[in-house]
């Protein structure tokens, strides 16, 4: 039987992927925001590429802000997503050669 891959808009360019392909920022309870690595935290949640542009793009326009109904430190989110874009991007480099 086919299993259906869930699809998410990511907050940067908009456009619609598989949830595996986006990255999950959630806003718990208390107020703070961080990545969402299990994507099962409890929380509002809004979903991100882990490309550069698209990172810009959400924190300029205030989309992630608006997903999340709440504002938070974007300097330092911004930095861990880098982060975590970097460590992708070295995995997918590895499996290539």
């Amino acid at each position: 039987m086919l299993i259906k891959e869930p699809i998410r808009t990511c907050v940067g360019c908009r456009q619609k992927k598989p949830k595996t392909e986006l990255v999950r920022i959630v806003k718990e309870q208390k107020k703070e925001v961080s990545i969402d690595d299990t994507s099962k935290k409890s929380g509002r949640g809004a979903y991100i590429c882990l490309d550069e542009k698209c990172i810009k793009q959400a924190l300029r326009s205030d989309s992630l802000s608006r997903a999340l109904k709440c504002t938070f430190d974007e300097k330092t989110l911004a930095a861990e997503l880098r982060k975590k874009a970097g460590h992708k991007n070295d995995q997918t480099s590895q499996g290539n050669g």
